[in-house]
């Protein structure tokens, strides 16, 4: 490399830093910024191999433990060239890569080390890049790829499962939380006490893994795109408005829940994260972690928790990460299990929405329709299915809600994004709520097994909600009575 070259690449990225967009673009947390300042090196490089790249970022951000040796080997035994290329790194990132990469979380409850997906999930970058370099050096070399899943996920449950063995399984896994600004995301706020398996961490495993094992399974003769192609491809992408999810068959993030259960169940999860644990301890002879008897048990109802929450359940955007106002009055807590499901459309807004972004805009045009023009406290939905793979939270799981004249009570409401009286939602979105939201309802103890599904019109004589042609498709569903 040459020194013009090593010129160049600092220039690049400081122009990135001071003047790109605007002054504040390289503190912004989300995953796009991150793209375009990794893209910025690899532009300012080229031909840097995107191992190269990614063991360079390791190197920047600290991780440096000894299982992440164990199996990636020091991020410094590079070549030559990859020590100046690491160099680069370390001159023109100091103000970025360091802070958007180093995972910690605050005595104030601040996580940092993530950024705001595209999708409106928030992603620890740290795994994410282990999973990501341990599937690129199996690739390249030639050998197993069994340290994905410690990398990603293993280590961080089994630690968090032990850490916390006095609590309850459901306290031992999570918080998430809230971003100061969705649209210039700036700092990420915990909702409670972080434990060592935050939302961000967990996901930011999930997606680790699914990409990592993408690109060790590549064919010997494909060359791996580089690191801004890799991202990109599963965060960046646009749906289609006549079918969203249905049409799409690569590797994105919103079916990271699906993808990395078909991935890693088979693995058999209680076994990887013990024999994770046994590396742990072997390689840095940590007493509070003998694997005795307790160890086995705790290990096994954090799991049953991780697969509900992170499995079973389907994603949820939270209240905060759709920009609700506070509601107007005290909610009225509900008396669970509830009996019935009553299943609507918005009318308006009339057509699907297809984004976080847009999704966002439709609860928030809903909520305030709501408060201002009908008077209530709040938006009137439990929950509202998009059709772009997530559902919103309205009044949520413990809380009445205003969905179902005389019936709010005794039932969650749940509405699908669009105008079906001519059409059908999406596939994906229908599953959303005749699967997944139901049956993570039934495990959670909201709603009983034998639970009844009624369209909003059933219970209702002035309307012809969820529409005619969803009406007739929800009459075929399970749970559905006349």
């Amino acid at each position: 490399m040459t020194l013009f070259r090593l010129h160049l690449s600092v220039f690049v990225l400081s122009y990135f830093v001071t003047v790109y967009g605007r002054p504040a673009a390289v503190h912004l947390r989300n995953m796009e910024t991150f793209i375009q300042a990794v893209q910025l090196v690899e532009d300012s490089n080229p031909g840097l191999p995107p191992l190269a790249l990614v063991r360079a970022l390791r190197r920047t951000a600290g991780h440096g433990d000894k299982m992440t040796i164990h199996f990636l080997g020091v991020s410094h035994n590079a070549s030559d060239t990859e020590v100046l290329e690491t160099a680069i790194l370390n001159l023109t990132t100091l103000s970025y890569f360091d802070k958007a990469i180093h995972h910690i979380v605050t005595d104030y409850g601040e996580e940092r080390g993530v950024v705001l997906a595209q999708d409106g999930t928030t992603v620890a970058l740290g795994p994410l890049l282990l999973g990501i370099e341990m599937g690129l050096k199996a690739k390249m070399n030639g050998i197993s790829n069994e340290g994905i899943f410690p990398l990603t996920l293993g280590r961080t449950l089994g630690l968090s499962f032990l850490s916390m063995q006095d609590f309850p399984s459901s306290y031992r896994l999570g918080p998430t939380g809230c971003w100061d600004n969705v649209d210039h995301p700036k700092m990420f706020k915990l909702s409670q006490p972080a434990t060592l398996a935050t939302d961000a961490m967990l996901i930011g495993g999930m997606d680790g893994a699914i990409l990592g094992m993408d690109l060790s399974n590549l064919p010997a003769d494909e060359p791996p795109q580089a690191l801004s192609e890799i991202l990109r491809g599963y965060y960046s992408f646009t749906l289609n408005e006549g079918h969203g999810l249905d049409a799409i068959t690569s590797h994105i993030s919103p079916y990271r829940r699906q993808i990395s259960k078909s991935m890693l169940e088979p693995l058999g999860l209680h076994s990887q994260v013990m024999k994770t644990l046994a590396l742990v301890w072997k390689l840095e002879k940590t007493e509070w972690i003998a694997l005795d008897n307790g160890v086995g048990k705790a290990v096994k109802d954090g799991l049953q928790e991780f697969v509900h929450k992170y499995w079973d359940c389907p994603p949820i955007i939270s209240r905060c990460q759709w920009g609700a106002k506070a509601s107007r009055g005290t909610p009225i807590p509900l008396s669970l299990p509830l009996h019935f499901l009553f299943v609507h459309h918005t009318y308006e807004p009339s057509l699907p929405c297809l984004s976080f972004a847009d999704c966002s805009r439709d609860m928030r045009s809903m909520q305030r329709f709501h408060q201002e023009d009908r008077g209530w406290n709040d938006i009137g939905y439990s929950f509202v299915v998009g059709s772009d793979g997530y559902i919103y939270e309205g009044s949520g799981w413990n809380y009445i809600g205003r969905h179902t004249r005389g019936h709010n009570h005794i039932g969650y409401g749940v509405s699908i994004i669009g105008n079906y009286t001519a059409t059908l939602p999406s596939r994906h979105a229908m599953d959303l709520l005749r699967r997944r939201l139901v049956q993570c309802a039934v495990d959670r103890g909201g709603l009983a097994a034998d639970f009844i599904i009624h369209g909003h019109r059933q219970v209702v004589n002035y309307t012809t909600c969820p529409g005619d042609t969803f009406f007739s498709e929800i009459r075929s569903w399970e749970h559905f009575r006349e």
